[in-house]
């Protein structure tokens, strides 16, 4: 399927509210100590497997994606992890 540029902006949104939501609730758990590798590493992960259902919910993935697609979602994922990393001071 072809997704247009309104779908992908929704899915990033979507995905934007949702890795922000696992970091603040991870860095307030007493269950996860995580570094500031792991850390970084674990929302990096989350955020390409929660792309990827998010895709595959649409019947596409990544691999389907123009390449300036492909480079919105790159830029957005790197502004959103450094923004959360920044936030928590990590």
């Amino acid at each position: 399927m072809v997704l247009t540029d309104k779908t992908i902006e929704d899915i990033l949104n979507y995905l934007d509210q949702s890795i922000t939501k696992l970091a603040k609730d991870t860095m307030n758990s007493s269950e996860f100590h995580m570094d500031e590798v792991a850390l970084k590493e674990f929302l990096f992960t989350q955020y390409d497997i929660r792309l990827d259902n998010l895709l595959q919910s649409k019947d596409s993935n990544i691999h389907h994606l123009e390449s300036n697609m492909k480079n919105k979602i790159i830029q957005k994922k790197q502004k959103l992890l450094e923004a959360i990393l920044k936030e928590y001071k990590i």
